[in-house]
């Protein structure tokens, strides 16, 4: 007979997940053009990074969608995470015959997040965040949908998500949603955090913002072609972005990931990456971290 402290584990691990909710960088950034809503046309690079945020989802007997940990100065409602709950609680009622017994489906979460990618940095951490809590519900409210039908939801909650829901290295058009996975060299990445929040509509709204670039394929990024049309405009908006760029230049070629402020230079080896960010830590926040062809999330949607 079992105790009841090991029949509580059991209905914890039935009704729980933990997923992870991982970095990325961009290893280019063009804009081609702008779309009439508004919306810059890109072409980029993500590469998911083994550093990660870890969110745990308990499922309630309720409908209720709970956050359990909060970011500082974020309303729940405003919380991406719970932005993709209630997105995916609302798809699920919606999608089901009311006679099926997944159409009276209780769904309702606590959901905690353990934070430890900056905000404000370029690295996805919020569009990772909303992902992971689609990929884990779809899991644990067993919703059975496929991995197209979560990225045509994440598309509403941000265009970076449905790339970590795709959950592989990827090649990205149109406003991020286009996606063709793409297989790169393992590096491993020095990553440096300016003490700074970066506002991408400020980046881009700048004038100075180039929105013209010639479309490039594959072959010429692999090529060489990684240059990143916001940095420049950073540079000069966000003097410690500049700085950081400049201090992480003299170990490898720095760049800026996205509109930053994180920047990040790439290393054949961990001990090379390692050996430059305890030289730099003095000064600079960041991390080590290996990049990675595919993320944890790639589970949930084996071949």
């Amino acid at each position: 007979m079992q105790s009841g402290h090991q029949n509580l584990n059991d209905r914890l691990m039935k009704n729980s997940i933990t997923v992870s909710a991982p970095a990325k960088l961009n290893l280019f950034l063009h804009i081609t053009g702008v779309r009439e809503d508004g919306y810059h046309l890109l072409q980029t690079v993500f590469l998911f990074l083994d550093y990660a945020d870890t969110i745990t989802l308990i499922k309630r007997d309720d409908n209720e969608i709970n956050r359990v940990t909060g970011l500082p100065g974020v309303k729940a409602e405003d919380d991406l995470v719970v932005k993709a709950a209630r997105l995916l609680q609302k798809h699920c009622a919606e999608s089901f015959s009311p006679s099926s017994k997944l159409s009276s489906a209780t769904r309702g979460v606590d959901i905690s997040v353990n934070k430890i990618l900056p905000m404000g940095g370029g690295l996805g951490g919020g569009s990772s965040n909303a992902a992971s809590v689609l990929v884990g519900l779809n899991n644990l409210w067993d919703c059975g949908l496929s991995q197209a039908t979560l990225m045509s939801l994440g598309i509403q909650l941000g265009a970076d998500v449905p790339v970590f829901i795709f959950a592989e290295s990827a090649w990205a058009e149109g406003v991020g949603e286009s996606l063709q996975a793409i297989d790169l060299p393992e590096k491993w990445y020095l990553v440096l955090k300016p003490a700074i929040n970066v506002s991408t509509a400020k980046v881009f709204s700048n004038s100075q913002l180039r929105r013209d670039c010639s479309a490039i394929t594959i072959r010429d990024f692999l090529h060489g072609q990684t240059e990143n049309v916001c940095q420049q405009p950073v540079r000069e908006m966000y003097p410690e972005v500049d700085q950081a760029l400049k201090d992480l230049s003299v170990y490898a070629e720095a760049r800026l990931t996205g509109t930053g402020a994180c920047v990040f230079a790439a290393f054949d080896r961990q001990k090379e990456a390692e050996e430059a960010f305890l030289d730099l830590s003095e000064k600079w926040n960041g991390f080590v971290a290996k990049g990675t062809k595919q993320s944890a999330l790639k589970e949930f949607f084996p071949e």
